[in-house]
């Protein structure tokens, strides 16, 4: 075998060394290579040559390199300048934008500045509640309680500032806010709601009566009474030319029988047409119209009382047909309901005295001439509406007189008008009474003998 060594002549054999015919021998460990004495060993056994190799050359630590170039250093950018503050809005933009916050259409800073605004300003401030008010109206479909004296206050308040050429009888406005009140109720009501079953209610022959209709049918029904109203003043009779004469129950009737379907909802618009068309008429018409006799076929009422009857049969029936879809209903407003009341008080003599003819009172005590004070029951109506009120016992031409009361009745407004209504009998009226027990008797009788259907 020969050594590795043998094809080498340029390396020297170290002493000892067996050569061809001796054993094999590992070699000693090499020198570090950063032992400058033995490069040119290390540069043959690698088979390096380090200087024909440009490259390198090119790239050892004696390269000179070019110095690197220097740039300026960059300009500071200037801070931007401060936004200018805006002046705040003045007193005549901010109630230009008080219709705006009514909506909630401002933007956040425009409502925190016109809400600034109205803790400083007394009549901006009044004129916002104002409008949130008036936004209210603009959803009646979010709720149908209506306050009964917020259609008075809006009238009032635009009244206030531009007075109508043409102003409603104070006495016409009972009807003309009832009639608004009870077609609020009905705007929302579907097809379902029209054909609910209504129980109407009144007192005949010392006992309750009742006839059982719809929704539709009470409507039905005002739409036929009032047609009397709109007679006296010369206007077409809903129920057209041959509609009977005078008594509001065979109008009814009349008017239930003439169509052979159940009435609809397209009933609601000829009522109310003809409710804008009687306020319009009157308003018209000038002084003097109150005093039109209005005949309901067995009496007769001036045009003014006819006004506050139709009012009160139409809070009557609204508050029936609030039940049957059970719904609340709110009663008039005070001043409203004391007319209603006012009126019923005044009917209560005559109607005694028909209840006398026809043997259903106690007969008078004595004759009394037409303007002589004769015997007198006070009736207290308390709550809302109420006030005192003296009752001519023996004749409807005597003058009461406080002198000679002979009876006291209390009683609650709304249970006044119950009674009235026929809603309630004269046996479940809850009154304090003190006195003569019959003429209290004749009296609540005769109070609910002024109700009909």
């Amino acid at each position: 075998m020969s050594s590795p060594y043998d094809a080498e002549d340029e390396y020297e054999r170290p002493p000892g060394d067996p050569g061809a015919g001796g054993s094999a021998r590992i070699p000693g460990p090499r020198e570090a290579a950063d032992n400058l004495d033995h490069l040119d060993d290390l540069r043959h056994l690698h088979d390096l040559d380090y200087t024909e190799h440009p490259e390198a050359e090119e790239h050892n630590e004696y390269t000179e390199y070019p110095e690197p170039t220097a740039y300026p250093e960059p300009a500071p950018v200037p801070a931007p300048a401060p936004a200018p503050v805006a002046p705040p809005p003045t007193h005549a933009v901010l109630k230009s934008l008080l219709g705006a916050w009514a909506l909630a259409a401002c933007s956040a800073e425009e409502t925190q500045a016109v809400e600034d605004h109205l803790t400083e300003c007394a009549p901006c401030a009044e004129e916002a509640l104002r409008l949130r008010d008036a936004v209210g109206l603009l959803h009646p479909e979010d709720s149908l309680d209506l306050k009964p004296l917020l259609r008075s206050r809006v009238l009032e308040d635009c009244l206030g500032k531009r007075p109508a050429r043409i102003p409603v009888p104070v006495w016409a406005n009972p009807y003309d806010t009832e009639t608004a009140r009870l077609d609020a109720l009905l705007r929302d009501f579907g097809d379902s709601e029209w054909h609910t079953p209504v129980r109407l209610k009144w007192f005949e022959e010392e006992r309750r009566q009742t006839r059982r209709t719809t929704v539709a049918g009470v409507i039905g029904h005002l739409l036929s009474v009032d047609g009397l109203v709109a007679a006296a003043l010369g206007l077409d009779d809903p129920l057209g030319p041959d509609a009977p004469p005078g008594s509001p129950t065979g109008r009814t009737e009349h008017f239930w029988d003439s169509s052979p379907y159940p009435t609809t909802r397209r009933v609601r618009e000829p009522w109310r047409e003809q409710g804008h068309t009687l306020v319009r008429t009157v308003s018209f018409a000038g002084r003097g119209v109150a005093e039109l006799s209005v005949s309901y076929g067995s009496f007769a009422l001036p045009l003014g009382d006819a006004f506050l009857e139709r009012a009160f049969e139409c809070w009557v029936h609204a508050v029936d047909i609030a039940e049957a879809v059970d719904y609340p209903y709110e009663l008039p407003s005070a001043p409203h309901l004391h007319r209603m009341i006012d009126l019923a008080a005044r009917l209560l003599p005559a109607a005694l005295a028909g209840r006398r003819r026809a043997g259903l009172a106690s007969p008078a005590r004595g004759l009394v001439a037409a303007g002589a004070p004769g015997r007198t029951l006070h009736l207290e109506i308390e709550g809302a509406g109420g006030a005192g009120w003296d009752i001519a016992l023996d004749s409807p031409a005597a003058k009461p007189s406080a002198d000679h009361t002979v009876a006291r009745i209390a009683l609650d407004g709304f249970e006044f008008c119950q009674l009235a209504a026929g809603h309630i009998s004269p046996e479940d009226a809850a009154v304090g009474q003190n006195g003569d027990r019959e003429a209290i008797r004749d009296v609540l009788f005769a109070a609910a003998s002024l109700s009909r259907l």
